[in-house]
C-alpha cells in the first residue's frame, strides 16, 4: 500500500499577534491549513482578515505567536534567523504587488541574486534562462526604472522561480498592473507553477484569479471560514 507523500504546508491553531501603539492586535486567530505538494490555492478575503499575515509566516518572515507551522519540513517556529534566510533561499520563490526590485541593479542582477546567495557559480546564466522564459531576454541590462510596469513583474516572476523553488508566494502580484499585463504575468505564472510542479498560494481580491487555482481558502477575521475546490480545475 502506498502512502501519501506529507503536505507541504501544515498549520495547526496558528496564531499571530502583533504588537502596535495601542496594543496587541490579534491578526490571526488559531488558523488550521494542509496543502499538497503541487497545490495551487487561491487565498481571499477582506482587506485586514489575515491574509498576509499569513503569508509572511509561510515565509519565515514573521514568527507564529502561538501554534505551529511546518513548511517543507521546516517548523518555522524553531529557526534563528541564519536558519530561515537559508529556508527562504532553498525553498520559497515571492512575488509582491509593488516588485521589490534593486533599483540599481540590472534585471539580470536583480534575478540571479538568489542564485548568488546559495553561491552557485552558473547564477548569471541561469538568471538569462529565467528571464528569457518570462519574454524578456532582451531586457537583461535594462535597470528597473527602464522597464514597464509588466516587465518589472515579470522580473520579479523570475527572480521568484529562478532557484525552482518548492512554494511560490504571490501578494496581490497583478495589483499595481493594468489587466492586459495582469493577466499576462498570471499566465506567465500557472505556466511556471504547471511546468516546475511548484506548490503556489496565491492572495488576490480578484476572483477571477481564485478561479484558476484548484482550491479556495477564504479568510475572515484572522481565521479561515472555507476552503473549497473548484470543481472545474480539480476535474481537469
Amino acid at each position: 500500500m502506498t502512502t501519501a507523500p506529507p503536505p507541504l504546508i501544515t498549520a495547526t491553531g496558528l496564531v499571530f499577534t502583533a504588537n502596535a501603539l495601542s496594543g496587541p492586535v490579534h491578526v490571526l486567530r488559531g488558523v488550521d491549513l494542509s496543502v499538497a505538494a503541487g497545490e495551487a490555492v487561491g487565498i481571499v478575503g477582506p482587506s485586514g482578515s489575515g491574509k498576509t499575515s499569513l503569508l509572511m509566516l509561510l515565509a519565515g518572515l514573521e514568527k507564529p505567536t502561538a501554534g505551529r507551522l511546518d513548511v517543507a519540513g521546516h517548523d518555522i517556529g524553531t529557526l534563528d534567523e541564519d536558519a530561515l534566510a537559508r529556508f527562504r533561499r532553498d525553498q520559497i520563490g515571492i512575488v509582491f504587488q509593488s516588485f521589490h526590485l534593486i533599483p540599481t541593479m540590472t534585471a539580470l542582477e536583480n534575478v540571479a541574486i538568489p542564485l548568488e546567495f546559495a553561491g552557485r557559480r552558473d547564477a548569471f546564466d541561469r538568471a538569462a534562462e529565467a528571464l528569457a522564459s518570462v519574454g524578456l531576454g532582451h531586457r537583461l541590462d535594462h535597470y528597473p526604472g527602464q522597464l514597464s510596469g509588466g516587465e518589472q513583474q515579470r522580473t520579479a516572476l523570475a527572480r521568484a522561480v529562478v532557484a525552482e523553488p518548492r512554494l511560490i508566494l504571490a501578494d496581490e502580484p497583478t495589483g499595481n498592473l493594468d489587466r492586459g499585463n495582469g493577466t499576462a504575468v498570471m499566465d506567465l505564472l500557472f505556466g511556471l507553477r504547471a511546468r516546475l510542479g511548484t506548490t503556489l498560494l496565491l492572495i488576490t481580491h480578484d476572483p477571477a484569479l481564485a478561479e484558476r487555482c484548484g482550491r479556495q481558502v477564504r479568510m475572515e477575521d484572522g481565521r479561515i471560514v472555507s476552503d473549497t475546490l473548484n470543481i472545474r480545475i480539480a476535474a481537469e
